[in-house]
């Protein structure tokens, strides 16, 4: 939109090599409203600026600044700037399979009250959807999304969660968790979905997440990154440039690289590579 103050950018994130879209969308409006429309997916949104009112069953509802928006598929609904200043938001459009992993029975999880007041959620689905909107890498998204939907699912919907899910509940995490790094670490270029990986061990997303980040400490999208810099770093030590070194290890680019780099051993690579060499001569 050509408005400074009217803008909005999709990106499509899939979940898994080969998997599922999903669509995140980022937008400020000062005056756009939208038609009565209803969308086939969720709608899972944070306000992040200004205060946002939509029509939704038969009321009007008000959304400010960190609060997130769940609309359900099939629900006619509008929305607009509820002040002159206008609103931004970010938003995603999930399917409905993916609120349900986690919890118990078929029916779609039914939440009572559209507008929902939970900081840490609202903050970690902001960084998430603003990593994957930056960078939408297939593992990441899957590993991060179906974690982040399944809580909202959990926590403020009518549907009971699935304590048999739970790590205590779910026999052999550990050997779960093992088998999903060995696959990670074998096919790093090219790493399976975990929807696969699930579906091989004869469980749900939402169990060999929570198996992996109880074992690991971290979701696998990053400890892949970090098995990934650890052999990256073993290359730029050979001297391999940067890089050809993140595409030896199935980094996306050399920016992909010196972000992750950088966030575990806290320079860039091409630093370490020089510092190595100095070192050397």
């Amino acid at each position: 939109m050509g408005d400074g103050r009217e803008q909005a950018r999709w990106t499509r994130a899939r979940l898994g090599r080969c998997g599922p879209a999903l669509d995140l969308l980022t937008a400020r409006f000062a005056r756009h409203e939208y038609a009565p429309h209803a969308h086939d997916e969720y709608t899972v949104g944070v306000t992040v600026g200004g205060l946002e009112t939509i029509a939704y069953r038969g009321g009007r509802i008000v959304s400010g600044p960190g609060s997130i928006v769940v609309l359900e598929p099939g629900e006619m609904h509008t929305g607009g700037p509820a002040a002159s200043e206008g609103y931004a938001y970010r938003a995603l459009y999930a399917a409905p399979a993916l609120l349900g992993d986690g919890t118990l029975g078929t029916a779609l999880p039914y939440f009572p009250d559209p507008v929902l007041h939970d900081p840490e959620l609202a903050a970690a689905l902001c960084r998430t959807h603003t990593d994957l909107s930056a960078h939408p890498d297939p593992l990441e998204a899957e590993s991060r999304l179906p974690w982040l939907l399944a809580a909202l699912a959990r926590r403020h919907s009518t549907s009971r969660a699935d304590d048999g899910a739970l790590p205590g509940a779910l026999p052999g995490a550990r050997s779960v968790a093992l088998t999903v790094r060995d696959r990670l670490a074998d096919e790093l270029l090219a790493p399976p979905s975990l929807a696969d990986l699930a579906a091989d061990l004869g469980l749900s997303r939402y169990q060999l997440l929570r198996a992996f980040r109880t074992t690991m400490g971290v979701p696998p999208y990053a400890w892949l990154a970090q098995y990934r810099v650890a052999r990256a770093r073993a290359l730029l030590d050979a001297g391999v440039r940067p890089a050809e070194a993140a595409a030896l290890v199935g980094f996306a680019d050399q920016a992909h690289l010196t972000r992750w780099f950088r966030r575990v051993l806290g320079v860039t690579p091409a630093a370490y590579r020089n510092s190595v060499q100095d070192a050397g001569r």
